[in-house]
């Protein structure tokens, strides 16, 4: 029997999308891509201080982002892809 396999994006935050300016989840659901991605991921894992990890995800929460966007973008500033 043949799987069939489905991406899962990112789901919007918990907020409503009044408050916030997001797409309301439904939209969400509606618009999300299926397209499976490209490049396999690989997980990280590293410890940092309480003190650190508290000022990303308050700041994240305060900017309606998520800590895993914000350090991929951190990531990807420090070591660019070499054309």
């Amino acid at each position: 029997m043949a799987t069939k396999k489905i991406a899962l994006t990112p789901s919007p935050l918990h907020k409503p999308a009044a408050k916030t300016g997001a797409p309301s989840a439904d939209h969400w659901v509606k618009t999300r891509s299926l397209d499976v991605e490209k490049e396999p991921q690989k997980r990280l894992t590293l410890d940092i201080p309480a003190s650190l990890h508290a000022r990303i995800k308050s700041q994240c929460a305060l900017d309606g982002t998520k800590m895993v966007e914000e350090i991929k973008l951190l990531l990807e500033d420090r070591w660019p892809e070499k054309k």
